[in-house]
């Protein structure tokens, strides 16, 4: 008799699903003061090249099927281009940000100005610090928020409450990955990619509680920006840079598609950074952490 092949595990078939993005072209684009470690108003920006790769980030997220629409910049905001720091919207309930830095101030008022001519059913500015998906990513079930660098544990509370959803508030301790969309990105509602390093003990024991099958990522990815991407849940939209990242994701069944914002990335931000998500709101048990959403003790985390 000849022996039965051994059975090989196979990467799970990964649906893309339509999404509604909202970019802000980098018209105004400049380094001209420092807020985070990735930033040198020493080094010259390249203007036209870095509105050359925005152009090619709009006409890929296009190219898969999804909906862009685009703020304009405004003249002495030259952060505006990162448009994920603009809010939250779940469900057409929209937060608009509270920076934390008196550079970016001005951008809070100027999105929420745009929210309020879009058709949401509630729009209300954020009364703490909030630097939007920034630091607070929407995972299906729950909201994972960064606290430490750019956003407290006052903030993660308003957002729970505003939006009736629970919060998972996890300690960032690097300020190279001062957001927490710099060291963690969601994948789809149940999978997400994480750089251990960047968090607190706790935070990494509530990540592997919740995530035992994440996919953790190195140094290198972090450091090239990869886990500051965008996936529709089979496609990821992330830096070339971060190449265990997207091996990683090939053999989990995604499909990587490298973009290149290096010049963009002079302020400290990557795709994700450029790219806010209208969400829709999947069934939850609203409001309720229950035994899978653990929250860090408020001992356990910074207040910024």
């Amino acid at each position: 008799m000849t022996a039965a092949a051994p059975l090989r595990a196979t990467a799970p078939a990964r649906v893309a699903t339509p999404r509604r993005y909202v970019l802000c072209r980098p018209d105004h684009f400049d380094v001209t003061y420092a807020i985070n470690p990735w930033m040198d108003p020493a080094t010259p920006v390249d203007r036209p090249r870095a509105l050359a790769q925005w152009e090619i980030l709009r006409a890929v997220l296009e190219e898969h099927g999804h909906s862009v629409e685009t703020v304009p910049g405004e003249p002495g905001l030259p952060d505006m281009v990162f448009a994920a720091n603009s809010g939250i919207v779940i469900g057409g309930h929209a937060l608009s940000a509270r920076f934390a830095h008196p550079e970016r101030a001005a951008e809070g008022p100027a999105f929420h100005r745009w929210f309020a001519a879009r058709e949401l059913r509630e729009l209300a500015p954020a009364c703490e610090t909030n630097e939007g998906e920034g630091d607070f990513a929407f995972a299906g079930q729950r909201i994972l928020a960064g606290v430490g660098f750019r956003c407290s544990l006052s903030a993660h509370a308003e957002v729970a409450q505003y939006f009736d959803l629970p919060v998972v508030s996890l300690e960032l301790v690097d300020p190279r990955f001062y957001h927490l969309d710099t060291a963690l990105m969601v994948l789809d509602d149940t999978t997400i990619a994480y750089y251990p390093a960047a968090f607190s003990p706790a935070a990494r024991d509530v990540l592997a509680a919740l995530y035992p099958d994440a996919i953790l990522a190195d140094e290198n990815d972090a450091l090239s920006f990869g886990l500051n991407g965008l996936s529709d849940g089979h496609h990821v939209f992330l830096d070339p840079g971060a190449t265990s990242l997207i091996a990683a994701l090939r053999a989990r069944g995604f499909a990587p598609v490298p973009v290149d914002l290096s010049e963009l990335r002079k302020g400290g931000g990557g795709v994700k950074c450029c790219v806010l998500e209208l969400h829709t709101r999947r069934d939850t048990t609203a409001g309720q952490p229950g035994p899978g959403s653990p929250r860090l003790p408020s001992s356990d985390a910074v207040q910024a």
